[in-house]
């Protein structure tokens, strides 16, 4: 019989193809090992998902043999590989794009040695294949020259508009998002738009200055409870190199129809939420967890939702453990990405800490995976491959033997339903660590009774002006925090009242004034003078659009009355901080949000912010997430309204989240803290209960009314998202979605209910009308079915202008 070979390519089908091992490669081709096959008269990267003899089940003649092997030793171990099959099955998801997630770079001396093979004659594509090995990275960046209007278009418009609000990018990444981006880039150099440059990859910044190594520090009862359980777990592993361990992960993603395993009535803890307060010592927690698990001699992933956590998180585990670890994240070099995957490929590290994507890391034998902050939203991927991973977190460590911790101030609804149904263990840190801490005092500023303060600006009352005041007196800092970026949310014509929108997306454009700053002169007799009035039209700055990128410059007149009255309405982040300089001339206000926090900004920011050169930071929710800031004694929520009216079943519990977390920044150490929270809801329950400092009051409140109403965790939710250029055709499709899914038989016997078609918030997004249609059952399996069945009509039986995504157990509802 011949040897056969199953490989996923990276195109979207949710199927392996089969192709012959030739007899020089018998011996050497294995499961997660890159090959060259030929696909379509072109020669393709793919992966090998398994190899045997047995007779094909299609013509032989049609079987083409691989052309190559690439990897010698597989790039994705065996338990990686079943690990992202799973994956792919549970999320409907093209299983090459899906190991595309998990694949490191092509090295150069790689397609050097096919070169010399003959291999890569002919028509080569490696897809998104990054190559790594050369001495010079591109980078391009967006000069001060302006293009004439109407001159760009598509792609080179795109990037040029990237640039613009990104910064420099290496041409790398923009490739990434532009399929020719080469050659856009290389139109806009021609017209002076963009500069290209080549230069040595920089070394990663979180390994540039050497960390002194720390001292454990004493654990408090509750902390020394919570690391032994871990530990006990750990201790209960199978030996190092497998074992199926008894846990049960919150979603068991498994092919349709595929009954669960079996397992024992009361398994092993292995699984376990740590539920402490902010500033309770979870990352010491963490610490010993890991080091019980190198003890071992097993490895460990650390998960934290974003890379503006990260840098604080890497310095204390580089004090405690050295520079033996990998840190995954967006901002590296390809290079320095191969490098740190390279060293947890071959076991030269155990340990790698990242952002979602490190879920996929190579950690040689996994024995421990802790997700922190589990309950952030950015654990789940919005684009391409739409996993979640704190989800998949569980189903990684249940399926490699491992142990998994999840971590939070505030539990997500979904992990605290998992602790009574058994899935997790608890783990309680009920008091600050720092002996001298406590949980700051919150108090409720409500907007309907209190007026505007020295600022003149409505969002700055009286009693937030009068707290800031105070914090400054006594050389303390504080925190602002308001979740809109830009200087002004919106544009409004005062003659009309015509919004300014976006042409490709149905959202309000944004004002961004850039760094600017109005000189304002004292007034008579010396004192710093009143703050001028923000609202008036300023001279500069660009509108930009949120979800599309584009900007362009504020124009002179409304497009629809042609009135020169066009009025700057609403509060960002930009106009906030403008205001508290102006205001407060004599402190030193900075402002971190996703505008300035490119590159290694986020990080000095913090980092002034630590040794005292900050007096009031503002931000957006990028204040909120983790960070140890001993001096900070004020934090003052701007607008606690603006997150809680969303047309989402989860906007109360985001809401509340943000608001347990930014308290948490205040009195961390021996100085009491406040927060003012101002609202013009106060009754609200998130806001009520997060005044409270009260978590179970409203996880138990929230989970009654999700249960009330039919949402998760009561049920379970798959989102189907249609969109296409013309309006029609993409009502057609979300039409004949609904109309299959009420008729399969999952529909018919109403145990799946359909919800839509229907229009989604957001109705059009980068061009493209939206439509979506709504899953919803009590348990998963007739779900399955459900979407297996619409499975089958995507793929043969719609309009091909309407693109459909499969979203399972979907977090971003509009």
């Amino acid at each position: 019989m011949p040897l056969l070979a199953d490989v996923a390519v990276p195109v979207p089908l949710s199927q392996a193809f089969t192709y012959e091992v030739p007899a020089a490669l018998a011996g050497e081709v294995r499961p997660g090992a890159r090959v060259l096959c030929e696909f379509h008269r072109r020669k393709l990267l793919g992966v090998v998902l398994a190899v045997s003899e047995r007779s094909a089940a299609i013509d032989p003649s049609k079987i083409k043999p691989l052309a190559a092997l690439v990897d010698a030793r597989p790039a994705l171990p065996a338990e990686l590989l079943a690990f992202l099959q799973e994956l792919a099955a549970y999320y409907f998801a093209p299983i090459g794009e899906v190991l595309r997630l998990a694949l490191p770079a092509i090295e150069r001396e790689q397609v050097r040695a096919l070169k010399a093979q003959g291999e890569l004659d002919g028509v080569l594509d490696l897809g998104r294949a990054k190559q790594v090995g050369g001495r010079k990275v591109a980078y391009a960046s967006a000069t001060d020259v302006v293009e004439e209007p109407g001159t760009l278009r598509g792609q080179a418009a795109a990037v040029l508009a990237l640039l613009r609000a990104n910064g420099e990018q290496p041409v790398a990444r923009i490739e990434e998002r532009f399929g020719n981006a080469r050659s856009a880039l290389k139109k806009l150099a021609e017209r002076n738009l963009v500069a290209l440059d080549e230069r040595e990859p920089p070394r990663d910044p979180f390994f540039r200055r050497a960390e002194e190594r720390d001292v454990p520090p004493e654990l408090n009862a509750a902390q020394a409870e919570a690391a032994a359980r871990i530990d006990a777990a750990l201790a209960a592993l199978a030996p190092s190199g497998g074992g199926e361990h008894p846990a049960i992960a919150q979603q068991e993603p498994r092919p349709a129809g595929q009954e669960p395993r079996p397992v024992g009535q009361e398994p092993r803890p292995s699984a376990f939420l740590l539920f402490g307060v902010t500033g309770s010592g979870k990352t010491e927690v963490y610490l010993r967890a890991i080091k019980s698990c190198l003890d071992r001699g097993r490895g460990a992933l650390v998960m934290v939702p974003e890379i503006a956590l990260t840098p604080q998180l890497v310095a204390r585990f580089r004090a405690r453990f050295g520079d033996e670890l990998a840190v995954l994240h967006s901002g590296l070099s390809d290079a320095d990405r191969h490098a740190m995957w390279a060293s947890l490929h071959v076991g030269k590290v155990r340990v790698a800490i990242g952002a979602r994507s490190a879920l996929f890391a190579p950690v040689p034998d996994l024995g421990l995976i802790l997700v922190d902050e589990e309950h952030d939203g950015s654990f789940k991927q919005e684009e391409g491959v739409r996993y979640h991973a704190r989800d998949m977190a569980l189903l990684r460590a249940h399926r490699a033997g491992a142990v998994c911790v999840l971590g939070s101030a505030t539990p997500s609804i979904e992990s605290v339903a998992l602790v009574r149904r058994g899935k997790l263990a608890e783990l309680r840190l009920p008091d600050r660590a720092h002996r001298e801490a406590s949980l700051p005092e919150v108090s409720l500023v409500d907007l309907r009774r209190f007026r505007a303060g020295p600022s003149g600006d409505p969002l700055i009352s009286l009693p937030l002006h009068r707290a800031l005041e105070k914090t400054l007196a006594a050389k303390e800092q504080a925190i602002l925090f308001l979740n809109r970026r830009g200087f002004a949310p919106s544009v409004v014509c005062g003659s009309c009242g015509t919004l300014t929108t976006c042409d490709a997306c149905s959202v309000a454009l944004t004002y961004h004034r850039g760094r600017r700053r109005d000189a304002r002169p004292p007034s008579p007799g010396g004192a710093p003078a009143p703050a001028a009035p923000l609202d008036e039209r300023p001279e500069g700055g660009r509108l930009r659009c949120h979800y599309c990128d584009y900007a362009g410059p504020l124009p002179d007149r409304c497009g629809a009355c042609g009135a020169r009255n066009l009025l700057l309405e609403g509060l960002g982040t930009e106009r906030l901080e403008a205001t508290i300089a102006g205001s407060f001339p004599e402190a030193r206000v900075a402002r971190l949000d996703r505008d300035v926090a490119g590159k290694d900004r986020s990080q000095a920011i913090l980092a002034r912010m630590r040794e005292g050169k900050i007096d009031i930071l503002v931000g957006t929710q990028m204040v909120t997430k983790g960070h140890d800031l001993p001096n900070v004694t004020l934090v003052g929520v701007v607008n606690a309204d603006a997150a809680l009216g969303l047309p989402d079943f989860r906007a109360a519990e985001r809401g509340f989240q943000l608001l347990v977390q930014v308290a948490g920044r205040a009195g961390r150490r021996d100085r009491p803290g406040r927060v003012l929270i101002q609202t013009r809801n106060p009754e609200h329950p998130a806001i009520a209960f997060a005044a409270a400092h009260d978590v179970p009051g409203f996880l138990e409140r929230e989970i009654r009314d999700r249960e009330e109403v039919g949402y998760p965790p009561a049920t379970r939710l798959a989102l189907l998202r249609i969109d296409a250029v013309d309006e029609s055709v993409g009502r057609g499709a979300a039409a004949k979605l609904a109309a299959h899914a009420r008729t399969c038989p999952e529909g018919v016997a109403r145990r799946v209910e359909v919800l839509g078609p229907s229009a989604a918030p957001i109705a059009r997004l980068r061009g493209r009308y939206r439509f979506r249609v709504l899953l919803r059952a009590r348990e998963r399996g007739p779900l399955r079915g459900a979407l297996a069945a619409l499975a089958g009509l995507i793929r043969d039986g719609l309009d091909r202008n309407a693109r459909v995504i499969i979203d399972v157990d979907p977090v971003a509802m509009l």
